[in-house]
């Protein structure tokens, strides 16, 4: 048998590298013929570490949470002795959150190893790229691109094919296809993903593009951030070149293309593609005035096609066996599979890749588990900072592009964030204010000082001093930003606090009128005391209390000064009586 190590970045974080030491040790000590390798990352993110035993190409067992301390118990099951891990194996409950998904994007991440071509070609990999240099016409493949309604999966959800028909029949000599790896939303990470688990699936369906609109060169942006994936693409780009897939002359069919990296310093706003060429003309990330597109004056005034990871990741499957067999899948407005980074208070937290038209709860309850330590939802966030919160009562909504949008959030690149009962959502409305009001780039009025003036105004509601006519000011404000926004960052930036209030107008009514917060999450609007009833007057919080803010003798009742108390929570969390109030 063979054992595989997951080895992406959440693996790694969990302890997946001393695992891979501690069973290649045991190899050795016990001079064991088995054969050992890594692969990247399953998606299956609260599992990691993950070891997998193979059989051929035959998956035996699923082992997951491993520790070093289990490499003797895994190096006996590769070598028969499968009851050796019986307690490590992954429950058939958890198994469902694979079973249940239709992975295109993913499809060669966690299975294949990411450092081995190799291992890519034996996959299948490539095949694609052979067929459309070889067998198909720049026109041909935009035809099935346009066939497929593969929409660009970085947020605006544009036709690709159109993208690329543009640049293609743009005049000028030479053309670019760069790539928008700038994964900058917060809770996503499906790009970062699909790089360290299959970067040569992104040079196959990018090395399509690039002949589909006759450029010599592509270019991948990416974030500095991304150390373990901009080595994985370093050296798959080596590969690529040195088996003939990049360079001269590719496949003896004349076309001639190269990539090369260009790592970002991670400003959010080089997420907008005008934003982007600017940084990669080595100026401040700032975006253009549009028109000209892109498509006509990109990357140094020359024709350019930007989309990002996961739209190029499609495109060698749908080469390869149609536009429409992709078509197939999904809604009559969104075709295809969407890629989704599922986090926050969700039991099963990972990567999830389901067909467009399955619902809000099938996402969340069915597939990530619903929410953990037995919470009760109530929102999830989609598109980043540039989305909206979308409550409960619309669970059942359709992802699809339209659908979203009518909720007041976006497809945005696949961040779904899930919130339950103890997150404040005026709160989480002033998160992503703080987080784009830091991130403008500054260029035009409305962005700059719109964004920080909506921040200044819910720090002010969740500090306690909101009041009259706050809300009305944040929708006005909202409304100029959205209009006199540069870039589409700008413009979507009031969505969080424009959706917050249409769905949980009463917690921001509560926050101004009564000064609380319904959610007990805002600091500055609690104030702690002790049930009389209840204390035991055991003076563990009095001991663990920072602020010596706490008082009373033994097996007396104990009282809390609301001068001194720093609401730090210390207390309630000590108290083994439950006799802590948070009011």
């Amino acid at each position: 048998m063979k054992i595989v190590v997951g080895q992406g970045s959440c693996g790694i974080a969990a302890g997946a590298g001393r695992v891979y030491d501690a069973v290649c040790a045991e190899i050795k000590n016990k001079n064991s013929i088995t054969e050992l390798g890594i692969t990247g990352c399953l998606g299956l993110c609260w599992l990691e570490p993950i070891v997998d035993l193979y059989d051929g190409d035959a998956l035996v067992l699923r082992l997951v949470r491993v520790t070093e301390n289990d490499a003797e118990a895994i190096v006996r099951a590769a070598n028969g002795e499968l009851s050796a891990v019986e307690d490590l194996a992954i429950s058939p409950e958890d198994e469902q959150f694979l079973s249940k998904q239709t992975r295109i994007a993913l499809r060669n991440c966690g299975v294949c190893d990411p450092t081995s071509i190799d291992a890519y070609i034996e996959r299948g990999g490539y095949a694609a790229a052979k067929k459309a240099l070889t067998e198909m016409t720049p026109d041909g493949v935009i035809g099935e691109i346009k066939i497929s309604g593969l929409a660009g999966r970085g947020g605006a959800g544009f036709p690709t094919w159109f993208k690329w028909n543009a640049a293609k029949n743009a005049v000028g000599e030479n053309k670019h296809l760069i790539c928008n790896a700038d994964e900058g939303d917060p809770g996503a990470f499906m790009d970062r993903a699909v790089i360290e688990s299959d970067p040569h699936n992104l040079i196959e369906g990018m090395l399509i593009g690039a002949y589909a609109i006759g450029a010599e060169e592509m270019i991948v942006y990416v974030r500095a951030e991304y150390p373990l994936a901009v080595v994985r693409l370093k050296k798959a780009i080596e590969d690529a070149r040195a088996r003939g897939f990049l360079g001269k002359n590719i496949l003896g069919t004349g076309f001639s293309c190269d990539m090369r990296i260009k790592m970002g310093a991670g400003a959010f706003v080089c997420g907008e593609e005008t934003a982007l060429i600017e940084s990669l003309e080595g100026n401040r990330g700032m975006p253009r005035l549009k028109p000209p597109f892109p498509a006509q004056k990109g990357y140094k005034n020359e024709p350019s096609n930007i989309n990002n990871v996961e739209t190029f990741a499609n495109v060698a499957w749908i080469i390869k066996n149609g536009g429409e067999k992709f078509a197939e899948m999904g809604t009559p407005d969104s075709r295809g599979t969407k890629v989704f980074a599922l986090t926050g208070k969700i039991r099963r937290g990972g990567l999830v890749e389901i067909p467009m038209g399955k619902t809000l709860r099938d996402v969340i309850f069915d597939i990530g588990g619903g929410i953990r330590d037995g919470g009760e939802f109530k929102a999830v966030q989609m598109g980043g900072p540039s989305g909206g919160c979308i409550p409960e009562s619309l669970l059942d909504t359709v992802i699809d592009y339209k659908k979203l949008a009518a909720t007041g959030a976006i497809m945005g690149s696949g961040g779904m964030v899930v919130m339950d009962s103890s997150t404040c959502m005026v709160g989480m409305a002033k998160f992503f204010l703080d987080f784009t009001a830091k991130e403008s780039c500054g260029k035009c009025v409305h962005c700059r000082l719109g964004t920080k003036r909506m921040q200044e105004i819910l720090t002010r509601i969740c500090e306690g001093h909101g009041k009259e006519g706050d809300v009305e000011l944040l929708s006005e404000l909202c409304e100029s930003v959205k209009d006199g926004a540069l870039c589409g960052l700008g413009q979507t930036a009031p969505n969080p606090v424009l959706s917050t209030i249409r769905y949980f107008r009463d917690e921001y009514d509560a926050h101004i009128k009564d000064k609380k917060c319904p959610a007990h999450s805002c600091t500055e609007l609690l104030t702690y005391e002790i049930d009389p009833e209840l204390c035991r007057g055991c003076t563990l919080c009095a001991k663990k209390c920072p602020a010596s803010a706490i008082s009373g003798a033994v097996k007396t009742k104990h009282v809390i000064d609301p001068e001194k108390c720093i609401k730090c929570g210390q207390c309630r969390n000590v108290c083994k009586f439950s006799a802590v109030k948070v009011n």
